[in-house]
């Protein structure tokens, strides 16, 4: 069967940990737009990453972050991967209400640097997941070669026959009814998940076959492998407020 990784807030992790690992998950993931080592809590005693790896059987994903020093710090604490990324998914509005993120490839490369350096040190990979911004296998293909291990995809999927958003995509990103930093899109069906996954593609824009995509990239680029993907030479052209946010601009929904 598919894995199932189920995903909670730092504050609620506590007391929902134990739950989803009973529940019979594969992996937890505390998530939130920024997160860090040191959870300030009003509580006496705050989210310990370190407490929290070591009292579950499960994996552990947390995020998001986009420095080295978050991202370095984050590993060291036992987690088993990073999610990567302030505000480049395209249902994310967090850049334009709070000001804060930093693009989406110059994050992957800083975090893959903590990654390494944690590396070099323990012996122990810990790998980076580049979280939104994605609308092509191209942008893919850019971010593996930034250092990421795998990314993470919302809208893509959101295209998918049998989608539950049924041609629409909103994001996870804190629905808070006095200020929400997501919105809601329409994407359109395309096809089929596996069409927009493996092919065979209908489309010419570089929306399916996603997969195919990073192979002939990889191929392109003399890469056997993730790891020697990472080695590709890169020219870095950063945008903030329009990275990866292709239907909201056409939607007039984000402005230059």
């Amino acid at each position: 069967g598919a894995v199932c990784a189920v995903s909670v807030a730092p504050a609620n992790t506590k007391w929902l940990a134990p739950v989803v690992e009973e529940a019979g998950a594969d992996i937890l993931v505390v998530a939130s737009t920024v997160t860090s080592a040191r959870h300030i809590s009003k509580s006496t005693r705050g989210l310990i990453f370190e407490d929290l790896c070591a009292s579950m059987r499960i994996p552990v994903v947390v995020g998001n972050c986009v420095s080295y020093s978050a991202c370095l710090a984050l590993i060291r604490t036992g987690v088993a991967a990073v999610l990567i990324g302030v505000g480049p998914g395209a249902a994310c509005t967090s850049r334009s209400v709070l000001g804060i993120g930093v693009p989406q490839i110059t994050a992957t490369i800083d975090c893959a640097a903590a990654r390494d350096t944690y590396y070099e040190e323990t012996g122990r990979y810990v790998p980076i997941i580049t979280d939104g911004g994605f609308h092509r296998g191209g942008e893919i293909s850019k971010a593996i070669a930034a250092g990421a291990d795998g990314v993470m995809l919302g809208s893509i999927f959101a295209q998918a026959k049998g989608a539950p958003g049924r041609g629409y995509h909103w994001g996870m990103a804190n629905p808070h009814p006095a200020l929400p930093r997501g919105t809601r899109i329409k994407v359109g069906t395309t096809g089929t998940l596996e069409q927009i996954l493996y092919g065979p593609s209908s489309l010419t824009d570089g929306t399916q076959n996603l997969v195919g995509a990073l192979q002939n990239t990889m191929g392109l680029c003399g890469a056997a492998n993730i790891s020697e993907m990472h080695n590709a030479e890169m020219v870095i052209a950063p945008s903030i407020i329009t990275e990866g946010k292709v239907w909201q601009f056409a939607q007039g929904q984000v402005k230059k």
